[in-house]
């Protein structure tokens, strides 16, 4: 067996391992893709770890979609179910975001967070230090997690891969809503 091989095997079965206590679609297709691999089917092999992979990232958005507040008193709030859906064609990750709109239909505004995508890597020499972030506008700090005001958005980079983003009304509108978002929770969303 080549070293590349060799390597393969590990990382799949070490994968397979973590997964091993969820039995679920992941697992499922991490064991597949071990199957395929000890067969000899690489094509197999690649697309049970594409399946195992958005089954993956499903469950990160799901996860991140639970950290969205719920609408405040006089707004609803509707989740973008196809948001993350994209991640896959722009180099893999997760994400949620949610519409929150006022009763009377005069605000309107936008909470996202968007995670371990090749965009977010991108942006952590701008939004992962305050000094760079007052170069380009307002630091604003919830808790202890500083974030960016520009032109009515807030964004915020957490742990270094995760972005977050709220954006289409007024900071006053925006912000009780962003102080509900227990930031540190959001960094660590799929770590138990």
């Amino acid at each position: 067996m080549s070293f590349q091989k060799k390597i393969g095997l590990a990382a799949s079965i070490f994968v397979i391992s973590v997964a091993s206590a969820f039995a679920d679609e992941v697992s499922d297709a991490l064991q597949s893709a071990s199957d395929a691999y000890a067969a000899g089917d690489l094509g197999k092999t690649s697309e049970a770890i594409v399946m195992a992979r958005q089954a993956l990232g499903k469950q990160q958005s799901d996860l991140l979609t639970a950290l969205l507040p719920e609408a405040p008193e006089g707004f609803t709030r509707t989740l973008s179910e196809d948001f993350s859906q994209g991640f896959v064609m722009a180099g893999g990750g997760s994400g949620a975001e949610a519409r929150y709109d006022s009763a009377d239909g005069a605000t309107s505004f936008t909470l996202s967070f968007v995670a371990d995508n090749p965009m977010v890597a991108s942006m952590s020499a701008m939004l992962g230090n305050a000094q760079m972030m007052a170069m380009m506008g307002t630091v604003v700090k919830v808790g202890d997690t500083p974030l960016l005001q520009t032109d009515g958005n807030i964004s915020g980079l957490l742990d270094s891969r995760v972005l977050f983003q709220a954006q289409g009304a007024g900071v006053d509108a925006m912000m009780p809503l962003i102080q509900q978002i227990d930031f540190a929770k959001v960094a660590s969303f799929d770590k138990k």
